[in-house]
């Protein structure tokens, strides 16, 4: 089983990785959409224990919350 946990969490980080380095060319609000979605993501996913309909709620939900705040003044 820690195999399967290392494993895990190497991916994890991996993706993580790449995910900071493709937001270089990213304007401010298209930054706090996707830094939103991806903290979305991990609430509806820990409030649903792990449901996947709960992750994609909670990732829709925060894009659009990242998008909104993050608006240019």
């Amino acid at each position: 089983m820690k195999t399967i946990q290392r494993l895990a969490l190497s991916a994890a980080t991996t993706l993580m990785l790449l995910e900071l380095s493709a937001c270089a060319g990213m304007t401010e609000q298209e930054k706090g959409t996707a830094i939103g979605a991806g903290v979305g993501a991990i609430g509806g996913s820990v409030l649903t224990g792990g449901s996947g309909v709960g992750t994609i709620g909670g990732a829709a939900v925060g894009g659009v919350i990242g998008h909104e705040v993050s608006k240019p003044k």
